[in-house]
């Protein structure tokens, strides 16, 4: 399986690091790691389990290292994030512009964040095989760091396949041929209860109402429904006899 990893360099907000944690585990990612953030227990701090909305398995595996280079221990391919090109830097691309051919290489991938306020430092930059830039408005190309991992892990995740969108309940299951039939005869007992059916003469109701079953292809949850209506209709039945 390809690795991928994200790296936080010097990190100030521990709500970013918590909100980043959460951005890579939608994604399916989990392995983090900060370099010098500014607070030493920044992965315990109440912000950042708050900001990591239950992504705390992704806090429990991330690590904090002294420098970059500890922290690409493994990794075959960098990928820096800037919002501009740097000299004697690689070159710069959009991430959807990269990440195709990043992903067909199989190689293991780190993705590097600067800090909030200056970005990625030029020695940085310099260690990473490719940089990536987020296309913004160009009048206000500010992003938040875990909104920029979040757009990244997304189009990352969208290289390597994606996942599938999945359905917001279970498909529904149809009701079966004797189902329908016991919701018939209910509907029978219950439109005679009511007075509505004359059993001595029924005239076409019931293949009527039979026929508007199959055409309604009932799903399993309706027929209890409708039996729960039915089962109503007899209470309601019953009490207007004992007023009688």
């Amino acid at each position: 399986m390809q690795t991928t990893r994200f790296i936080l360099v010097r990190t100030s907000h521990p709500g970013n690091v918590g909100a980043t944690a959460r951005a890579m585990k939608v994604m399916g990612f989990d392995d983090l790691v900060l370099v010098q953030p500014r607070f030493d227990d920044v992965l315990t701090q109440p912000d950042t389990l708050a900001f990591a909305s239950g992504a705390t398995d992704v806090l429990h595996r991330a690590r904090v290292v002294s420098t970059l280079a500890e922290a690409l221990e493994g990794i075959h391919t960098v990928v820096g994030t800037a919002m501009t090109p740097r000299d004697f830097g690689p070159p710069c691309k959009a991430p959807r512009d990269l990440m195709p051919d990043l992903a067909h290489s199989g190689a293991s991938v780190a993705f590097v964040f600067g800090s909030e306020r200056f970005g990625m430092s030029n020695e940085d930059v310099y260690r990473c095989h490719a940089l990536v830039s987020i296309p913004t408005h160009p009048d206000y190309g500010s992003l938040n760091l875990a909104q920029a991992v979040q757009l990244l892990a997304y189009d990352w995740r969208q290289a390597l396949g994606g996942f599938s969108v999945l359905p917001r309940t279970p498909d529904p299951v149809p009701a079966d041929a004797l189902a329908v039939q016991g919701l018939l005869e209910h509907w029978e007992q219950a439109l005679v209860d009511v007075g509505f059916l004359d059993p001595a003469a029924p005239k076409k109701l019931l293949p009527r109402l039979n026929q508007l079953f199959n055409r309604a292809g009932l799903q399993a949850e309706e027929v209890h429904i409708l039996r729960g209506i039915a089962r109503a209709m007899q209470a309601q039945a019953a009490k207007a006899k004992e007023r009688c």
